[in-house]
């Protein structure tokens, strides 16, 4: 595709801080803290999103997976998530033997709805992981308030919402564990990689463990762990991505704003920032009734238009499920993604006008 869904934004920063890494030839670390880029970057998301620890992993899916080891969530245990997401969210959870249960989305954002939430938990509900799609954040303070009566565990899935705030608190810090993603599609990458957030000294300590099998400061195993380790590599491509993240977040921004007032006077369902909500325009996302079409289209003129999620999880084989969803269904039916990333110019905006209107 000439104008790609989404594309890393790398420069000569990157690459020299990569030739540092394999001219010093510490190319990873077993460490307890990790290696030094791996605590530069963590420390530079931390102040970024305004939490007190940072845990840099290997993966956003390394991410969900270590915070469901961090709060005890055993076979049995059942984890409310949507299935109008990125089947990660409910791999991580199979992943430490629990169970994903799926609940539906709002239409007005594509993310779980609190109602339908209220309504699937049981008494083998020990979390929820709701994700804030798109960039756009979920209604997470309901959620919260769902959650604390029920005395059950929250981790934010902001894979795809770095710098998306709700009331200029940002995604990943509302509840016990923010979890991040730096896949290289990203709004920052580090090639492959993650990282959970967290204001919880306990839950930071036992993070670092995990991710490095289990070992404990004295180099013993006391907790189960796997290797979640980001390399220093990985971390010196993050580290100047934080750096420039800033300016990414602007342009993408503006290109949602261009192509807001493009489209406005279409017969199309336009994303929408909430009251006192920041979007970091991830994607930028529409529903359209005529979308199959509009997506051949799209990609035939060189515009790389994708449809995230269909189908959704509940209806892939692995997943398969009676159970009916209808917002969800609606979305996964209408819905597909423009790019308005960085790299992404006025005339590309105009371009998909033309092809839509």
């Amino acid at each position: 595709m000439k104008i790609p869904i989404n594309i890393p934004d790398i420069g000569k920063e990157e690459i020299r801080e990569v030739t540092a890494v394999l001219s010093e030839k510490s190319l990873t670390s077993p460490s307890f803290d990790g290696g030094k880029r791996v605590q530069q970057f963590e420390k530079l998301l931390s102040k970024f999103v305004k939490s007190k620890f940072a845990v840099a992993v290997n993966s956003g899916t390394a991410a969900l997976q270590a915070s469901l080891y961090a709060i005890d969530i055993k076979p049995g245990d059942e984890v409310l998530v949507p299935s109008f997401t990125f089947v990660a969210t409910a791999n991580s959870v199979k992943s430490v033997g629990a169970k994903p249960v799926f609940v539906d989305i709002l239409k007005d954002n594509y993310t779980m709805d609190p109602n339908d939430l209220r309504k699937k938990i049981t008494r083998r509900t020990k979390a929820i992981i709701p994700v804030h799609l798109y960039g756009h954040m979920a209604y997470i303070d309901e959620i919260l308030e769902i959650a604390k009566k029920k005395h059950i565990k929250i981790i934010e899935d902001a894979s795809q919402s770095l710098g998306s705030k709700l009331s200029s608190k940002h995604s990943g810090t509302f509840s016990h564990l923010g979890c991040f993603s730096m896949y290289a599609g990203k709004v920052i990458t580090s090639g492959e990689g993650g990282a959970v957030v967290t204001n919880d000294k306990k839950l930071f300590e036992k993070l670092k463990q995990i991710r490095n099998h289990g070992l404990a400061k004295n180099n013993l195993t006391t907790t189960l762990g796997l290797n979640f380790r980001l390399s220093e590599i990985g971390a010196a491509i993050a580290k100047i991505q934080m750096k420039k993240l800033p300016h990414l977040l602007s342009e993408r921004k503006k290109n949602a704003q261009i192509l807001t007032e493009l489209l406005k006077k279409y017969d199309i369902v336009l994303p929408v920032q909430r009251k006192n909500e920041t979007v970091n325009w991830y994607l930028y996302t529409i529903a359209i009734k005529n979308r199959n079409k509009m997506m051949k289209d799209l990609n035939a003129a060189g515009i790389g238009a994708r449809v995230y999620y269909y189908p959704p999880i509940h209806k892939t084989p692995y997943y398969k499920t009676k159970i009916h969803l209808p917002n969800t269904e609606w979305a996964a039916s209408h819905v597909i993604s423009l790019p308005v990333h960085p790299k992404v110019r006025k005339r590309d905006l105009r371009k998909m006008r033309n092809i839509i209107s």
